[in-house]
């Protein structure tokens, strides 16, 4: 009789450790825009001078060496908020894989172990995304990238037939892979900016490109949660998202054939992952097939983060805001005015929360 008691007495003290594990089983999918991560090696055929060090942004190997410490650092402020390091972070604005190896050693995320998946870009300033991953629990099966092609595309174009051939943009990269058993394809996008006047019709044509393989990829694999995510230099209700990645505010409004853009309703809460022209704006999106939002039970959905409410966050803190000046309120970026300041980033990272 006394063994049974302390059996007992055992399990009931291993109960809540065991709750807490399975508490556990989430994953943190984001995003990131590392704001121009060079090296200080000039990239043979990229237009990358200004990043040298006799460039115009004298880019020695401190300045990059501090580069690399902030970037980690947020990585690292995340995982202390979450609890865990990111499953997947797609990020943008690197120059090669070289830095994104400099980056993953970094010592304030070393311990993530995180992998990486890039494919040199035809990006004439040598910009392209990429993927870290947590091979520990997202397994990798295929990637491909896609690239940015005006044929047989339904968008109306400002640009004639021989500048859509001069156009260089980022390449769109697209990672098939498991957690824990289950399929997944993360597109990972920088469309193209709206300096110089770039229209919406071109970004607009970077949605289409990923919806349409999307479509693809849940044709050849019944029930796999597809997620678009990256800088689109669009707001949510913006055509290359809410029209041409079929992007919607609510879950309610959704069919099979759409995807949840939960920083909608964030933009309109007033949060902001970047300003442009004194204005904020989120263009840091993560969308979600209707697999990942109306799915079987037991499988993995989107979840509620933010005050319960929001399925999203902006990730911000005081050291990587200005807390003073023209700027007070924005992200603390690398370089202001021409000038090196130490910053991190002109945008806030992003990510969602998936649990079954």
């Amino acid at each position: 009789m006394k063994k049974l008691f302390y059996l007992l007495l055992s399990a009931m003290l291993l109960l809540p450790a065991c709750e807490a594990s399975a508490q556990k089983k989430f994953h943190i999918i984001g995003f990131y825009n590392l704001e121009n991560l060079f090296d200080t090696y000039h990239d043979e055929g990229k237009n990358d001078y200004e990043y040298l060090p006799d460039g115009a942004n004298e880019w020695t190997e401190v300045k990059y060496a501090q580069k690399l410490q902030n970037m980690a650092k947020v990585i690292a402020a995340m995982r202390k908020d979450n609890g865990v390091w990111h499953t997947v972070l797609g990020v943008s604005e690197i120059e090669n894989r070289h830095v994104l190896e400099d980056l993953v050693v970094e010592p304030a995320i070393e311990a993530a172990n995180y992998q990486i998946v890039h494919y040199d870009g035809p990006d004439r300033r040598g910009v392209d995304v990429a993927l870290l991953y947590d091979p520990r629990k997202f397994t990798v099966i295929e990637s491909e990238s896609i690239p940015y092609t005006f044929a047989g595309s339904a968008v109306e174009f400002s640009l004639s037939k021989e500048e859509q051939e001069r156009f260089r943009t980022r390449d769109i990269l697209m990672v098939h892979g498991l957690i824990d058993g289950e399929h997944f394809a993360i597109y990972v996008a920088h469309l193209p900016s709206r300096i110089g006047g770039k229209g919406q019709d071109l970004r607009a044509r970077g949605g289409e490109i990923m919806y349409n393989h999307a479509r693809e990829m849940m044709e050849k694999y019944p029930g796999i949660k597809c997620i678009f995510m990256g800088d689109m230099n669009d707001n949510p209700f913006d055509d290359s998202m809410a029209v041409y990645m079929h992007g919607r505010k609510t879950m309610e409004e959704m069919t099979t054939e759409d995807f949840y853009n939960p920083f909608w309703s964030m933009l309109e809460a007033g949060y902001s992952s970047l300003y442009y022209r004194g204005e904020g704006n989120i263009y840091d999106d993560i969308l979600v097939s209707d697999s990942l939002v109306h799915g079987p039970k037991g499988t993995f959905l989107i979840q509620p983060i933010v005050r319960g409410k929001f399925y999203g966050r902006v990730f911000s803190k005081p050291f990587m805001t200005n807390q003073s000046g023209q700027y007070k309120g924005t992200p603390f970026r690398t370089f202001s005015n021409g000038a090196f300041v130490g910053g991190f980033s002109d945008h806030y990272p992003t990510y969602i929360v998936i649990k079954k």
